[in-house]
């Protein structure tokens, strides 16, 4: 929408023919292509952190071989499960099974946490690999990740808000049911990716703190590790990411989840993820209130690690189960 001077006092809606690219026989959308992006940078922020932390160089990609496969199918069926009325009637191209195309959008990041989270838990059980300690390398990285798969719901045109004044309103090519044409929205895509990138430098401060604190006070273990480990990182990128989703989905007027005494689904799973990251926050950080000096769970190291150096004195073990040891709780494996 031009103002005075021909300048744009709006965010334009994308062109439809640009959310395809055709190849030759192929279409290849842009949200997949986004959602692709971000899995890519998210395995990159990941593994750089794991490493920095002592895993071995391999261990995320075996990890993420489950995860991504899980959290997909999850987050669709999470979406249509939230979603039923957008599949129940069979109006679409594919009839009644209208709830396969997942190209043309319908991924719900809830879902893509519950099963990526189960993909996590499964890879980090044959890596030998704590989950939390894996969860706390992820949780800036998801950030990251949602971020940029935001721009696919931009070409989508899909996460909008309500009506908006400010220069910044999104437009929707076509008509949006019960609001005149040329009505603005808001760009809940954009606002969700200023949230992500805020976050991911939230997170990364308050990391930074607690390490730094860690070390002041660090005891005689020879090898200090860090104070905000054992899963509360990611307990606050749940907390983080929870309360910026619920005042979002409080604004948005696209095709919404279900609802449930009046409040839609994922408002409701934005409370419950809020919940359980301020209890995880608070049960890990009373059951592990010692450095997590080791990725690893004990008696498990990097493949790298394994073999002991020449002369090495080898009756204690491999040298991951014997930091794992230091201050390890009976049976916890996280």
């Amino acid at each position: 929408m031009p103002a005075a001077g021909g300048l744009s006092t709006s965010i334009p809606s994308p062109d439809p023919a640009w959310a395809v690219l055709e190849l030759g026989p192929f279409s290849v959308h842009v949200y997949a292509l986004c959602l692709l992006a971000g899995i890519v940078l998210a395995t990159w922020i990941t593994h750089r952190r794991l490493v920095a932390r002592g895993a071995g160089s391999e261990v995320t990609l075996d990890i993420v071989m489950w995860a991504v496969p899980l959290g997909i199918v999850v987050a669709r069926i999470y979406h249509v499960l939230t979603h039923l009325g957008d599949y129940a009637d069979g109006t679409g191209p594919w009839g009644y099974w209208e709830w396969v195309r997942i190209w043309d959008g319908g991924i719900a990041i809830y879902g893509a946490l519950l099963g990526g989270a189960l993909g996590v838990w499964i890879g980090c059980r044959r890596a030998g690999l704590r989950f939390w300690s894996f969860a706390d390398a992820l949780a800036p990285a998801m950030l990251a990740a949602q971020a940029v798969g935001r721009l696919g719901n931009y070409m989508n045109q899909e996460l909008y808000g309500a009506p908006t004044t400010l220069p910044w309103g999104l437009e929707i090519d076509g008509a949006v049911a019960g609001y005149p044409d040329a009505t603005l929205f808001h760009p809940l895509f954009l606002y969700e990716m200023l949230w992500n990138l805020l976050g991911i430098a939230v997170l990364l401060l308050v990391e930074r703190a607690a390490r730094r604190r860690a070390e002041v006070r660090a005891d005689a273990v020879g090898e200090p590790g860090y104070g905000l480990r054992w899963g509360r990182l990611f307990a606050l990128y749940l907390v983080w990411y929870g309360l910026g989703r619920s005042w979002l989905e409080a604004l948005r007027i696209d095709p919404t989840s279900n609802e449930w005494l009046g409040i839609p689904a994922n408002i409701w799973t934005s409370f419950v993820a809020v919940a359980l990251g301020v209890a995880l926050f608070v049960v890990r950080g009373r059951q592990h209130p010692e450095p997590e000096v080791s990725v690893y769970v004990p008696g498990r190291s990097a493949p790298s690690d394994d073999a002991p150096s020449a002369g090495a004195d080898t009756s204690a073990g491999t040298s991951g189960g014997a930091s794992d040891d230091v201050g390890t709780r009976s049976g916890d494996a996280g």
